[in-house]
This record gives structure tokens, sequence and C-alpha cells, in this order.
């Protein structure tokens, strides 16, 4: 294929970026220079308020969440428990969510911000267009000249839009480069000539490299807010699991001696339940268990383990909380895992019980290498 083949082809991208040209060109024919020249101003001051109204959310954002995370802390957030409604629950997740994960944080403030920042300034931009365009009104409309010099304006307004249009695809493959879509976007030898030529000079390595490590951290930050919910749910423990807690770590002598018995007891006791790991792998049927019933059937899976440990833990008077991610599979791949990371001083350190009986697993210097952190429930 010559050049001119690559750049306009079959793709549904290349035909949607060259349909928003032709329409605005069609759009600037019929209304003349004149109305042209209203659009294309419009759009242009629309953009540049755009994007003013970003970095003011941005930095109104950055510069109002150490107090709202401040005010958080203040507020005492008491943990609803499981009898709570489901509003309560959700309520208690969502704000200590907004405590404890900056990102999330800033990214909610953001939204916020911007939704009010966007609806101040919606009516002056219309009313500061209507103001520019005023001299543009003695331009003639009709007539041949009137109407091509329209059209031209109209392509010109069009090649803006399309512009923006390649720019959002641009983040979308940044941010999700796997995503099938992702690859028949990039297909699109007239998004791959504009990415190329304008998009990726234009905004150097904010959209490609910084974009989705951003999107990734807060990715990760959701998972933890996803997790966070095992606080409200596995809140309230039964007295005979909360009285074994007590008697694993009556003789333990601080955070890590604690967390070592909880280890060796929640690793020893709750055998694997492969009946239930297959049904899910294979049917995709998931069978929710809470730790009571872990405690008393001792039998789980990994995140039935983690979610013991954690609410005993707690019970004993442990900071913990459940991770969920990828582990090792010992076949050089990995798969969905649980397992749980406790505070001893001023650190969080990582354990598996679920691995506790293949070796040591508390505390080990090289958990990372076989243990991955993501969000979501894993089986």
């Amino acid at each position: 294929m010559n050049g001119m083949e690559e750049l306009f082809d079959r793709n549904l991208v290349t035909w949607l970026l060259l349909a928003m040209v032709a329409f605005s060109m069609y759009r600037g024919f019929r209304c003349g220079a004149s109305g042209s020249v209203k659009q294309l101003v419009f759009f242009l001051i629309s953009a540049v308020i755009s994007v003013a109204a970003i970095a003011l959310a941005a930095l109104l954002a950055a510069k109002a969440s150490p107090h709202v995370q401040m005010w958080l802390v203040d507020r005492n957030l008491s943990n609803p428990g499981p009898e709570a409604s489901a509003w309560s629950q959700f309520g208690y997740t969502a704000l200590a969510g907004l405590r404890d994960l900056p990102l999330l944080r800033f990214a909610a403030l953001f939204l916020v911000v911007h939704s009010i920042v966007r609806a101040l300034t919606g009516i002056v931009t219309k009313a500061f267009a209507s103001v520019v365009s005023v001299p543009f009104a003695v331009v003639p409309s009709g007539g041949a000249v009137g109407k091509s010099a329209g059209g031209l304006i109209g392509a010109t307004l069009g090649a803006g839009r399309a512009l923006l249009l390649t720019a959002v695809l641009f983040a979308y493959c940044a941010i999700f480069p796997s995503a099938p879509m992702s690859d028949y976007i990039q297909q699109s030898g007239l998004y791959r000539e504009v990415a190329a030529q304008v998009i990726r000079p234009a905004t150097g390595g904010l959209l490609n490299e910084r974009l989705p490590v951003f999107a990734k951290a807060v990715s990760g930050e959701l998972g933890e807010l996803w997790q966070k919910r095992y606080d409200v749910i596995d809140a309230n423990l039964p007295e005979d699991i909360a009285a074994a807690a007590v008697e694993v770590t009556k003789d333990a002598a601080g955070e890590e001696a604690k967390a070592k018995a909880l280890y060796d007891w929640v690793g020893s006791r709750i055998v694997y339940d492969d009946d239930k790991a297959s049904l899910y792998v294979e049917n995709g049927v998931w069978r929710e268990q809470n730790p009571e019933a872990t405690f008393r059937t001792r039998k789980g899976v990994c995140i039935d383990y983690a979610r013991l440990y954690a609410a005993m833990a707690r019970a004993a008077g442990l900071e913990v909380h459940v991770v969920t991610g990828l582990g090792y599979d010992g076949r050089g791949g990995y798969g969905s895992h649980a397992w749980n990371e406790v505070r001893i001083g001023e650190r969080w350190a990582p354990l598996d019980c679920t691995w506790a009986n293949t070796g040591n697993w508390f505390d080990t210097p090289s958990f990372a290498d076989t243990h991955i952190k993501q969000g979501g429930l894993t089986a």
C-alpha cells in the first residue's frame, strides 16, 4: 500500500475522524463565513477555558486534599458493623477510603471542583464568545465567497474536533494498552499519523508515560478501597473466634509475636478447599463464606484464610488488612491469590497463611518475588 492508502484506510476510526471534518465543513458551508466564525471562536474559547478549568481544579484539589483528610481524621469514623444497612456500610467504606487513600481523595476532589468550575464558566464562555465574534458579524455569509469561506472555517473547526478526539483515543490506548479496542484504534493510519505528528510532540511524556502510571496508582487504590469492605462485613466476630484469637496470642509479647502466633495457628488449622477452588475455576461458581464458616469448617481458599486471619488479628488488637493480587504458581506463571499485611511498629509486614504448610511465608525478604498486589476479589 502506498502512503495515501495507508493514511486513509477502511478503519472505522479513520472514517470517524474524516466524518467529523467533513460534517463540520458542510455545516460551515451552510452557515456561511459569519456563522462559522462564531462556532470556531466558541470552540477555541471553550478549549482554552476547559484547559484552564482542569488546571485550576487540579490546583484547588491538591490544596484542599490535606485539609479534607484532617477533617475526616477528626471525625473518628466508627465501623458500622455487618448488621448496619448497606448505605451505612457504603458510606463508611467511601469515607474511610477518602481518608486513607491520597490519590482517590485527590480524584474525588478534582471531579467535584471541576464540575463547579465548569458550571460557573459555562455561561461566561458563551457570553465571551458572543462578544468576541461580534466584529466578524460583518463577514458575508451568503454568496459563493461567503459559503466557501464558511466551508474552510468549518473544516478548520472539524480538524480541531478530530484532533481532540485523537487525543482522547491516545490517552485511552496509553491507559489500556492491552484492551482489544486499543489494537484496533492503533491500526488506523490517520490516527497513527496525527498521534505521531501532533499529539506526542505536543504532550511529551504526559499522556503515554505519566498518565498510565497515574491510572495504575489510582487503580491500586481502588483495589484497596474494595478490600476495605472486609473491615465492615467481618467486624463482629462470634465470641468463640474472638476467644480463640486471645488464647492463641496470650503468651506472645509484642505485635510481631502475636502476628506470628496467629499465622501459625491459621496456617496449620485450616485446610485448603480444592472442591471450592475447582468449582470457581471450572464453572465460575463462587461460594462466599465468612470467617465464622472458615473457623467452623476448618476449610477455605486463600481469601478465606486471609479474612479469618484478619478477623482474629483484630480481635487480638492488631492492625491488619486483606491483600488481593497474584501469587506465583510454581510453574512459571501467576494466579489469583489473597494474603495479609499486619502492622508491626511503623511498617506493614506481609504474610501468607495459605502457603504456610509449604514453608515460612511470614514477613520473608523474598515475599514480593512471589506476590503481586492488585485489586478485586480473588478465589
